[in-house]
């Protein structure tokens, strides 16, 4: 069974044209586009963190807001750069989110994460305090903080007790609060088939995004479907217990309504191939946009290798543009185009 959920990446500009032209402005609407996609029947509420850009940055606060006005919707990140992150702070701020949103049915929280992406800020998790030790790269630290936050939230001992204030206890102790079941909630964000299967073997659920950080010569959905099923050949060889969970992200504008058309109109005749380029050093694959009428959106989406492969969709809004637009975009996805995609 597909879910269908979106992913913000949470802009906003003073600019002409927007509908989110400050902080206040986007997270605000953040939590209000949550309610409205819960109403509609959306899955999921997962939104982009980025960091000394004008972008949604702090995820927690954000996501406890959203679990506290909902009661069903997924709520999650995609994603949060580890190499800005203290693990056991994130540990206990990641369960507090987690249990607010819980409404007896076990947690809501779906958090993924990853090494990060290329930033407007050089060396931006230097600049707090998180600097690789000798010998280490970035990706590596940002690894090493992942590890020791899954122990954290999996009850992990981490600080000595201090047997003055604990009657004499000794051993370790674990962060709190903690949430049952949350560790089977992190996702990796991978750009590659390689790290793909490093995260099936960490145990780990994998997103998949609107890009790839390689590029083999065949077609964007046809390269994510190999990277999918070699991280489920992966998990499978890893001898893990439960069943993993994929998810991909797409861009789909259904054109519905004057808005829709004047706003993407033209670039559904523009944007409906891959492009490839330079990124971070390397050849990389962006995936085609999906624009056009529903019906026809969704005999392309039934085409798409990777949404075939995937269990998971998460489709990019255009945030700047309103709730309504979103609202808009996301019913018509809803009713209109996922039905086809069962």
């Amino acid at each position: 069974m597909k879910r269908i959920g979106f992913l913000s990446f949470g802009h906003y500009q003073d600019v002409p044209g927007s509908q989110v032209k400050t902080a206040r402005d986007v997270l605000h609407q953040s939590i209000e586009l949550a309610v409205a996609a819960e109403e509609i029947g959306v899955d999921g509420a997962y939104f982009r963190v980025h960091h000394f850009a004008p972008q949604l940055a702090s995820p927690f606060p954000l996501l406890a807001a959203v679990g506290a006005r909902t009661s069903r919707i997924e709520i999650g990140t995609g994603v949060i750069d580890m190499r800005y992150e203290n693990p056991l702070y994130m540990a206990e701020e990641a369960a507090a989110a987690d249990l607010i949103s819980d409404r007896g049915a076990g947690g809501r929280l779906q958090l993924g994460i990853s090494r990060g992406s290329p930033e407007t800020a050089l060396d931006g998790a230097h600049a707090f305090g998180f600097v690789p030790p000798p010998g280490q790269t970035d990706a590596d630290l940002a690894r090493a903080k992942t590890e020791v936050f899954r122990a954290a939230i999996a009850g992990a001992g981490v600080a000595e007790a201090n047997p003055k204030m604990t009657g004499g206890a000794t051993g370790a102790l674990a962060i709190e609060p903690r949430s049952e079941g949350l560790g089977d909630r992190i996702w990796w964000g991978a750009g590659t088939r390689a790290t793909a299967v490093w995260t099936a073997e960490q145990g780990m659920n994998l997103m998949s995004s609107t890009l790839l950080t390689e590029d083999t010569g065949v077609p964007f959905d046809e390269l994510q479907a190999e990277q999918i099923s070699l991280y489920r050949d992966a998990w499978r060889d890893a001898g893990h217990e439960r069943t993993p969970r994929v998810s991909v992200s797409r861009s789909i504008i259904p054109l519905v309504d004057d808005a829709s058309r004047h706003y993407f109109g033209v670039r559904a005749q523009v944007e409906g191939a891959d492009q490839v380029g330079w990124l971070d050093g390397g050849l990389a694959r962006f995936g085609r946009s999906y624009i056009g009428e529903p019906d026809v959106l969704a005999a392309q989406l039934a085409q798409d290798a990777a949404v075939a492969a995937a269990d998971t969709v998460l489709v990019t809004v255009p945030n700047q543009l309103g709730v309504d637009f979103n609202a808009r975009l996301l019913q018509s996805i809803v009713e209109d185009v996922a039905p086809a995609l069962g």
